[in-house]
């Protein structure tokens, strides 16, 4: 992939960006690190070429099969809950890879990310993406994400892109002692953005703001 399609130009260039970074602080996001890596990650490139001029708007845009990227302020907010106090996490889950965007995002503060999508062609998208990247330090599968990756368990962390009604137990069992699931749950129209912490067979919650995702739909789609 070409320096130039990666720096961007015009409304995807570095000085649209730095706009974007500037609304983020504006609105909390402290975390410099996390303002960096979203300055230096190409959103344009994660989105369909007819949408790539809104890419550094702090807005959701669809990605077709009925999902969406979540904002910039949503994506950071969710980083920073995941990372907040830690330098560098070893295994994070990802429900819901999407177009990969999170993903990317989040791929310098961990040592290895496994991310779940049940939809395949976004999955085969987003992995493309990365590997154009060069952000290699990720596992992919196409799966139902309630049920996580037990396999791999137990998780630092589990940062979760759709809204179930409760929290899947599965993703609260698969948290190492001490790991943060960054979750939206609740009907449509009432959700809200969950931070939970284990602690021994505790699990303790703190909500951070009120959010609107798609529905975690269960089984996958080909």
């Amino acid at each position: 992939m070409s320096e130039r399609l990666v720096s961007g130009i015009g409304m995807t260039s570095a000085r649209t960006r730095d706009r974007l970074i500037e609304r983020l602080r504006a609105a909390g996001i402290a975390d410099e690190r996390i303002l960096e890596r979203m300055r230096n990650v190409p959103r344009h490139l994660f989105v369909d070429e007819a949408l790539a001029s809104y890419a550094y708007e702090d807005k959701v845009l669809p990605l077709g099969y009925g999902q969406t990227i979540s904002q910039p302020y949503i994506v950071a907010l969710m980083t920073s809950g995941l990372i907040s106090g830690k330098t560098k996490l070893d295994k994070i889950l990802e429900i819901g890879t999407g177009c990969g965007y999170q993903t990317a995002v989040l791929a310098p503060f961990v040592r290895h990310i496994y991310s779940v999508e049940r939809i395949r062609p976004l999955l085969q998208r987003a992995q493309q993406t990365l590997r154009q990247l060069k952000i290699n330090n990720i596992s992919l599968r196409h799966a139902d994400g309630g049920h996580g990756w037990r396999s791999q368990a137990p998780f630092d962390g589990i940062l979760v892109a759709a809204a179930p009604e409760q929290i899947p137990r599965e993703l609260l069992e698969q948290l190492d002692e001490g790991g943060r699931l960054v979750i939206p749950a609740g009907r449509r129209g009432r959700q809200s953005l969950l931070c939970v912490t284990r602690r021994g067979t505790e699990f303790r919650e703190r909500e951070i703001t009120d959010v609107s995702f798609v529905p975690l739909l269960e089984g996958t789609e080909l």
